[in-house]
């Protein structure tokens, strides 16, 4: 590492008020540098894969634009023509207040490399935002912005700012829920400084390691494994010159981050910034894809959605149960769309044909008797009749021949043709092109493009061009012969341990049997782990004092994570009602949550309660009997998901519970039907005799105030108090 350029001395209030002219900055990395995309990325740059019918770039150019960042350099280096031509014809270039110019090379493998690169070009003349192009966010810069300058006025050795966002992960895949590695991080409380940041966490056992003179130089440290990176770094020029001294640096994290961290010499700090209830996630893999579509279509991207314009979307007309709907859209009256659905312009959709929680492109047609759930469909796609396609992506220009099946987790690339009745088997990866076999160990590079910068696919003389090499033996190919019909494809193969890889950061929900043997090693591990006191616990934040002065604190955790906890659970719920998903699925996935929150039975039946009854409250009514019957309708479907975690008694009487509180607090309307509801949950042996009782009981010596609902529901404690004692005689 060479010598430190301009050692820790102040800024002088002249050179901050120079900077303070600089109009504000980003840097785009057009290029993820990784492979996880492939086979479609051999085709297209990633930037430009559509994401809700709107390539990424766009949501990304957006936002920087709405965030007041005024020059924008996009640097360009796989398939860069096509992301060049493409902006060029775009509406960004001819923005007043909002410079966008490209920089492209071709002899870039990482982003070290594009950030030295942009370096010697000496474009950067102040703080900028580092941001790759497939961000989704739609926060303020301006805090962080503040906060960044004010910390360098008094330390320029403050070089960068991360934002974060809190996201617990899954104590079962030990993922986040965008399918990243879990994170564990390490960050002072007071000054919000970085301390330690590890994304390997499922080779650490739940434990990491802290350098001494981290607690020495700190009094305080808090270490959270609950922090999502959302790949939003405010930085100072300093960084740009760090690249350029240390050409070891080729990852930003894995390398420039983890380097600065561990280095006691230069000095150079990197600061945090937490967001709460803005939005800000990156497209890494299958999975974050599934996950911020669904953000998107859900609104939780707000104002970049669907119905509202901004360049590079469509007009699109909100509907009723979050479904989109383009211009000139010929469906047939007997297809039936689903919730969170968004049909693209100038699609065709045939009789019977039934699509939900899905995403359909412009110009496809899609035939008689077709079932699409879950899953991509992009631009100019034919699907003939009978087709089934769940938890699949179909790229631009592919023709789904009758009966053709993909099951769930498949990726089927541009223009492939699926021969009548062919089923592409689960996590397959189809393609016109052969798979490559990596260039070199650098896992890291990807294929860079330069070619004519078209989207039409490449031949594969053009891709050997530039060396890179095919299996071919060991990849499936399906010749016309084999499949009944004209076309042919590519299978990719899986290396060894592949599959797993799929099917944890794929489209494709986890398998049952994947995710209950999860489960049971989870539970497991937390039965050894809980007779240790020296690891860390299943999420949350841990302080290194830990004293009586904390305690309020402590409690304020506890209340805000049952808080979040009973959200995550309703969202989980809401899910599962809206893609139909299995029981059985979804206790799964709250026993991963109650794992990850570390809550009890009691804490779930609690929450799934009160998520069935909100539903039945947010269900369309005229009336107190059409709430009564919502009511019904919801507890009658979801009975068998309530029992399962009606263990004892105590979760019996926190039912009974949770429903007074929502009576007298968030779903008033319910409260002229206690005494019918209990009724019913009596009736559908959801709750037993000696649980009602019991919480009767227990409120006799209640104030006044405290008993109007078991006033309300006095007569049929009184009939199931004589039919006690008529049982005992």
């Amino acid at each position: 590492m060479v010598r430190k350029k301009g050692g820790g001395h102040r800024v002088s209030d002249e050179a901050e008020e120079d900077l303070s002219h600089v109009p504000l900055q980003a840097i785009l990395l057009a290029d993820s540098f990784a492979q996880k995309f492939r086979p479609i990325t051999l085709e297209r740059p990633k930037v430009l894969l559509p994401l809700v019918n709107v390539p990424m770039i766009e949501y990304t150019l957006a936002w920087l634009e709405s965030a007041g960042v005024e020059e924008v350099f996009v640097f360009c280096c796989a398939h860069a023509k096509q992301v060049i031509e493409y902006l060029e014809k775009s509406q960004w270039f001819s923005q007043p207040n909002f410079s966008v110019t490209t920089i492209e090379s071709h002899n870039s493998v990482s982003a070290g490399d594009a950030l030295r690169f942009i370096y010697e070009r000496n474009v950067i003349h102040g703080d900028f935002v580092l941001i790759s192009g497939d961000t989704v966010s739609n926060m303020s810069l301006t805090q962080a912005l503040q906060e960044h300058k004010d910390r360098r006025k008094k330390d320029s050795d403050a070089v960068m700012t991360m934002v974060i966002k809190t996201s617990k992960p899954s104590p079962i895949t030990h993922q986040s829920r965008l399918g990243t590695d879990e994170l564990f991080m390490a960050i002072d409380p007071n000054t919000k400084q970085l301390l330690y940041y590890e994304d390997r966490a499922e080779h650490m056992k739940g434990t990491i390691s802290l350098d001494k003179t981290l607690i020495a130089d700190h009094p305080s440290i808090s270490l959270y494994n609950d922090k999502q990176d959302c790949y939003i770094d405010i930085c100072s020029q300093e960084v740009l010159s760090l690249f350029t001294d240390n050409f070891d640096y080729q990852h930003l994290r894995r390398h420039f981050v983890k380097g600065l961290l561990v280095d006691d010499i230069m000095g150079y700090k990197i600061f945090t910034h937490e967001i709460h209830s803005s939005y800000a996630a990156r497209i890494d893999n299958y999975r974050s894809y599934d996950i911020i579509s669904k953000d998107v279509i859900q609104r939780w991207t707000y104002p970049l959605v669907p119905d509202v314009q901004f360049f590079g979307n469509a007009a699109t007309k909100l509907e009723r149960q979050g479904m989109y709907r383009g211009s000139d859209v010929a469906q047939s009256r007997y297809a039936q769309i689903g919730p969170f659905t968004v049909i693209g312009s100038r699609t065709s959709i045939g009789n019977n044909t039934t699509i939900s929680n899905s995403v359909i492109g412009e110009g496809c047609t899609i035939g008689s008797n077709v079932s699409i759930e879950g899953s991509y469909v992009w631009n100019n796609v034919t699907i003939e009749d009978g087709c089934k396609l769940k938890e699949a992506i179909v790229c631009d220009g592919v023709v789904l021949k009758s009966g053709a099946t993909l099951e769930p987790g498949v990726v089927v690339s541009f223009k492939v043709i699926i021969g009548e009745q062919f089923v592409i088997p689960a996590y397959s990866k189809v393609s016109l092109l052969p798979q490559p076999i990596k260039q070199d160990s650098d896992e890291e590079l990807e294929y860079a493009d330069e070619g004519s910068g078209t989207v039409e696919t490449p031949s594969i003389t053009s891709l050997a061009d530039k060396e890179l090499k095919f299996k071919s033996p060991e990849t499936p190919h399906w010749s016309t012969s084999e499949l009944g019909t004209s076309g042919s494809f590519y299978i990719w193969s899986l290396d060894e341990g592949g599959l797993e890889e799929e099917w944890r950061h794929s489209v494709a929900h986890i398998p049952e049997d994947k995710l209950a043997a999860l489960l049971q090693a989870a539970e497991n591990d937390l039965d050894v782990t809980a007779q240790d006191g020296n690891v860390l616990p299943p999420s949350g934040e841990l302080d290194t004092h830990t004293n009586s002065e904390n305690s309020e604190d402590d409690l304020d955790d506890l209340k805000d994570d049952s808080v979040y906890f009973e959200r995550e659970v309703e969202a989980t719920f809401l899910r599962a009602v809206h893609e139909n998903v299995e029981v059985d699925n979804v206790i799964l996935e709250v026993n991963s949550l109650r794992l990850s929150y570390n809550m009890s039975f009691v804490d779930c039946a609690g929450a799934i309660f009160y998520s069935i009854m909100k539903l039945a409250l947010e269900t369309p009514h005229n009336s107190t009997s059409e709430l009564q019957r919502n009511a019904v309708n919801a507890i009658t479907t979801w009975q068998k998901l309530l029992k399962h975690y009606l263990q004892s008694i105590d979760e019996e009487i926190e039912v009974i519970l949770k429903y007074e509180e929502m009576c007298l607090e968030s779903a008033k309307e319910f409260a002229p039907l206690f005494a019918q509801i209990l009724h019913l949950l009596y009736d559908k042996d959801i709750l037993p005799e000696e649980a009602i009782l019991s919480w009767a009981s227990e409120k006799e010596g209640a104030d006044d105030t405290d008993k109007v609902f078991l006033k309300q529901a006095e007569p049929f404690i009184q009939w199931l108090n004589e039919a006690s004692e008529e049982e005992e005689d």
